[in-house]
């Protein structure tokens, strides 16, 4: 299943843009392991249909609210602004999920810089820090953290994340100052001196879905399965009631990518059940122990699957060493281990998290020549890694 989701949006993209096809590869990968389970352990394929309607209502939830809401204005495109932006989106990333910051800032964004020649880096830097890393300090924030969330881990465990998020961030947005400050030195005078002349205060389009997003974090925070999800639906339905539908459109708002998300989902939790129970069972035999190397084995198979089940995989090979049970049968620092590997690498490929494509394609539509698959590991490689081998030596030796 992971295989497929990796490999086909690069070997056949039309076939694979269609949710259609996404939901025929889940079912068909799905449908044995449903048949195990519905015959031998009813029970557990319940319990994983209820995580799985919990997982989607509360990714639906965040991503239809957000939604509703648009930034729009045009500022002066100086590495001050682009900074701020990039700041901005990694806070909002913890708290309205990767997802959507980025699809709340990245048209603002690309609308501040369009006077711009040299704008690639800049949406490199905002996958590296929005669409991945910022989200680190919730479990609103990124996927994997949202299904430890469901697995049992303290709505607030992940704050105790800060230091590990703000050593990425603080290194990340400092070395973009330094690089978008010489490439704006760079850029032609009639581009800078258009820039200047075409400017719009920033204004935000459905403010009202910021407290909407604001009761969901407490409805997380504070409410157990099946009010959760109830209060969760209900804003929802709110948010798409007192919209207006022009703010909607603003912000080029679609069902497509939760839909995406719902249907290739439904095959991962399916097929990912009996490879939980083996990791759980024999997880001792693999060798991974230490946190850096759960630091290290979650993070590379983020990079090039997607970081959520990568992160149950290892959170399941970690509980079947009965190593000290501080939090959901782990150590903290191992549990920390693998949610900044998952989390922070999933940023060194377009395919580590969803939102890295989604970004890089709008970004592609505003005129941007965005790397290749590999020329956007190029940046990966010489950016993050020499970051990650920090955080390793600082946190997890």
């Amino acid at each position: 299943m992971l295989l497929a989701i990796a490999a086909f949006p690069l070997w056949i993209p039309r076939w694979w843009h269609a949710n259609r096809n996404k939901l025929a590869v889940s079912v068909l990968l799905g449908l044995p392991i449903l048949a195990l389970y519905a015959a031998r352990r009813p029970g557990a394929l319940l319990s994983m249909a209820e995580e799985y309607v919990s997982f989607i209502v509360l990714l639906a939830g965040l991503f239809v609210i957000s939604g509703g809401i648009a930034l729009r204005g045009d500022l002066e495109a100086t590495p001050l602004t682009n900074v701020s932006f990039l700041a901005l989106g990694s806070v909002l990333a913890s708290f309205v999920g990767t997802t959507g910051a980025s699809m709340l800032l990245i048209r603002p964004l690309l609308h501040t810089n369009r006077e711009r020649t040299h704008v690639r880096h800049t949406v490199v830097f905002f996958i590296f820090l929005v669409s991945n890393i910022g989200g680190m300090l919730t479990p609103l924030g990124d996927p994997p953290l949202l299904l430890g969330y469901l697995r049992g881990v303290p709505f607030t465990w992940t704050f105790r994340l800060w230091a590990h998020w703000v050593l990425q961030v603080a290194v990340l947005l400092a070395l973009y100052f330094i690089w978008d400050t010489r490439q704006n030195t760079r850029e032609p005078l009639a581009a800078l001196r258009r820039d200047r002349a075409q400017l719009e205060p920033l204004r935000v389009l459905g403010a009202a879905n910021i407290v909407g997003l604001g009761l969901v974090v407490l409805a997380v925070a504070l409410l157990q399965a099946p009010w959760r999800e109830a209060a969760i639906v209900v804003l929802g339905a709110l948010s798409l009631w007192r919209t207006p539908h022009v703010t909607r459109r603003a912000n080029g708002f679609t069902t497509y990518p939760i839909v995406e998300v719902a249907v290739l989902f439904a095959g991962i939790f399916l097929t990912m059940m009996p490879a939980l129970e083996i990791l759980r069972a024999r997880g001792g035999e693999l060798g991974v122990r230490e946190p850096w190397q759960f630091f290290w084995a979650s993070g590379i198979l983020s990079s090039l699957l997607d970081n959520a089940p990568t992160y149950l995989t290892f959170l399941a090979l970690a509980q079947g060493l009965g190593l000290a049970r501080e939090v959901v049968d782990v150590p903290h620092a191992v549990l920390a281990a693998i949610s900044v590997g998952a989390v922070s690498m999933g940023a060194n490929s377009y395919i580590g998290n969803a939102p890295n494509f989604m970004v890089k394609s709008i970004a592609e539509e505003r005129g941007v020549k965005m790397p290749s698959f590999f020329g956007y590991m190029v940046y990966s490689g010489g950016v993050l890694l020499p970051l990650f081998v920090v955080v390793t030596v600082v946190f997890f030796m």
